[in-house]
């Protein structure tokens, strides 16, 4: 990534943190920007006759294609869905598509494109932080909706986004203390250089500290790093009993490719990440992250009734070889959940849906899921898995149900001052 590209994804988080606080801080009151000005919060947005037009923004290219693609794709399996029974509001959903292209300020670009000249009425997208940081201001001052599907760092709620992946204390709180169970109190911590895993580790090492845990090192690339021997051998010197990975997309690949070939595997140094599902398994390569570690809040492996019915439609319209996992199941759950919402409110406006949002629920492939009406985060149950030979993911401990949504960690004393 060049300077000047730095320089305008640190722009684009800056505006984003500026409104990350609470809900009720944020909101783009600056009228006088007719570049993007504010929707008409009395129209319906997105109606087109008898269609309703919504965003499909997710990475097609570049470095985050490898886990964006099916998402997109999970999405889109839940419009056909939902057309199938009749629709919203009895008009058949019509998704526009769009390319983020791994790139944060390309987000932001293609977000007000939907908002301004597709006139849809919700987006759907991202996966990154850095991605959705860039368009939260976007999303905020144009008062229009962001369905966000992936697990991310917490310390965020946006009156104009609903996060339908895991927070904090549902994803990497357990993961850490499923940790601590098997002994595995001796960490080294990897991770891509920007917004997540940065505010992940600080998360993290303030649990261990709180928790007798000891972090040995610490080591971030940028995204898209391909050479990690340097890094491999950091580990291999420190000798921890496990390695918590939050390197995401493509860099993966490099990562476990070079920690086995330094003879290196998750027998003898376990490596728990929060990134890889079983999408990015495959990409990966089966022989090089068996036996790993994953926290995450769904598997294909899953045992409902409503996952069984999920994975078979999954494959019936992608592949019997194509997998299912946490982020194309949260994808999937969001689309579901805009459409119970705007069934509720009987209108696509924002402002009516976010009135509907609280207390709907959803029979999701990983068990009831229901939305917080207070923070737009969902109650997830936490689970950790172990990769197997075919690339799914056996789960190896689940919480006892639902854990509801704390993205600011109040419920948490070693959290103060986060």
């Amino acid at each position: 990534m060049s300077t000047l590209d730095l320089k305008r994804v640190s722009l684009a988080a800056l505006l984003a943190l500026s409104c990350s606080a609470g809900l009720a801080a944020c909101g783009g009151s600056d009228e006088k920007d007719t570049s993007t000005a504010a929707a008409d919060t009395s129209a319906e947005p997105g109606v087109d006759g008898e269609t309703i037009k919504v965003g499909v923004l997710h990475s097609l290219s570049g470095t985050m294609a490898i886990s964006e693609v099916a998402v997109r794709d999970a999405e889109l399996l839940a419009i056909d869905e939902i057309n199938k029974a009749g629709g919203v509001l009895g008009k058949q959903i019509k998704p526009i598509q769009e390319d983020g292209a791994s790139d944060w300020p390309t987000f932001a670009e293609k977000a007000q494109k939907l908002i301004s000249s597709d006139k849809v009425a919700v987006t759907f997208g991202g996966w990154t932080s850095a991605s959705r940081k860039a368009m939260l201001p976007v999303f905020e001052k144009n008062k229009s909706l962001l369905f966000y599907p992936v697990q991310y760092e917490g310390l965020e709620a946006s009156p104009y986004i609903f996060y339908t992946g895991a927070t904090t204390n549902q994803q990497i709180i357990p993961g850490l203390e499923y940790m601590k169970e098997k002994g595995l109190t001796k960490v080294f911590l990897v991770g891509s250089d920007y917004v997540f895993p940065r505010t992940a580790n600080k998360e993290i090492k303030a649990w261990a500290k709180a928790n007798g845990m000891e972090i040995l090192g610490e080591e971030y690339t940028p995204l898209g790093h391909t050479e990690y021997g340097t890094v491999v051998n950091k580990i291999k010197s420190a000798k921890p009993d496990a390695i918590f990975n939050t390197l995401n997309g493509d860099s993966n690949v490099a990562f476990f490719k070079q920690f086995k070939s330094e003879g290196m595997s998750c027998d003898s140094t376990q490596v728990i990440s929060v990134s890889i599902a079983e999408q990015e398994a495959k990409g990966v390569g089966i022989d090089n992250v068996k036996g790993c570690l994953t926290a995450w809040n769904y598997y294909q492996t899953t045992d409902t009734p409503e996952n069984k019915t999920f994975v078979k439609a999954w494959q019936a319209k992608y592949g019997k070889d194509n997998p299912t996992d946490d982020p194309i199941e949260a994808a999937y759950v969001g689309v579901h959940l805009w459409a119970k919402m705007v069934e509720k409110a009987g209108s696509t406006n924002p402002e009516k849906v976010k009135e509907a949002a609280g207390g709907i629920t959803f029979d999701a492939p990983e068990g009831l899921v229901t939305v917080n009406g207070e923070n737009h985060h969902i109650t997830k149950t936490a689970r950790i898995g172990e990769i197997n030979g075919e690339g799914l993911i056996d789960e190896v401990w689940a919480s006892d149900g639902p854990i509801e949504p704390d993205p600011f960690l109040k419920t948490y004393d070693w959290a103060k001052g986060l």
